[in-house]
């Protein structure tokens, strides 16, 4: 798909999404990694080594990548973790879980399924990540999502959830929201509003990444269980 094409087909999408309260995912990783290194003006791996030092990412260290997407992220975290660290992306795509499978470096593997029911042990990662994956996520499942990154979580694991910050400027604001649709209009901190501290996460820190990206930094409390009621069937530990 060309990069107009997919920058129409994406912007047409979200503005469904808003008014369906719908979910949805990108099918294109070859024309969305064109788009997004040409947004990016050659910074995307300085940005997202940035948000790796957010998260604490340390060698040896469980990470997983809630909305993976092409795999990105994962792969400039793979030399941080290191020989003795594993990562692991989730997707609702298989388009990108495809992609990101094709190019994966050692100690990666990726999954398709849901943020909000993730196919996995409970208390298995040290780290959780999610970038610009949240706004993707079904409306009345995104509160569902954010447990479910809590349980996943080990007690003391550090989560980083990164999204979208619109631009202050007028025009910018406008053309960016002509291109992308809703998720670069409205605030990062209305999209995310309590989930975070509602799941049982202990809140670190919180503000902008430039030159796109809001982050909330949280931990899972050494002491605290999963909250109950996540939907999806999984097992929840006592602990």
């Amino acid at each position: 798909m060309r990069l107009g094409r997919l920058l129409h087909h994406h912007a047409d999408h979200e503005h469904h999404e808003e008014h369906a309260e719908g979910g949805g995912t990108i099918d294109y990783p070859r024309a969305y990694e064109v788009m997004v290194s040409l947004w990016f003006l050659g910074r995307r791996r300085r940005v997202y080594l940035r948000l790796a030092t957010l998260a604490g990412i340390k060698p040896g260290d469980r990470v997983l990548d809630v909305g993976c997407g092409t795999g990105y992220m994962t792969r400039v975290m793979a030399p941080v973790v290191g020989s003795s660290g594993r990562l692991t992306g989730v997707d609702a795509s298989a388009s990108m879980i495809e992609y990101a499978a094709r190019r994966a470096p050692a100690g990666c593997s990726y999954i398709v399924g849901k943020a909000q029911a993730l196919d996995l042990p409970d208390a298995v990662f040290d780290v959780v990540v999610s970038t610009v994956a949240v706004h993707h996520i079904p409306v009345a499942d995104r509160a569902a999502a954010v447990r479910e990154m809590f349980r996943v979580l080990r007690p003391g694991g550090r989560l980083l959830i990164a999204e979208f910050r619109p631009p202050t400027g007028k025009l910018a604001a406008h053309v960016m929201g002509a291109l992308t649709g809703p998720a670069m209009r409205n605030s990062p901190r209305d999209l995310l509003g309590t989930m975070i501290p509602d799941a049982g996460f202990e809140v670190v820190d919180e503000g902008d990444q430039p030159p796109f990206f809001y982050y909330v930094r949280a931990v899972r409390p050494a002491d605290a269980v999963p909250r109950r009621g996540t939907p999806g069937g999984r097992t929840r530990s006592s602990e």
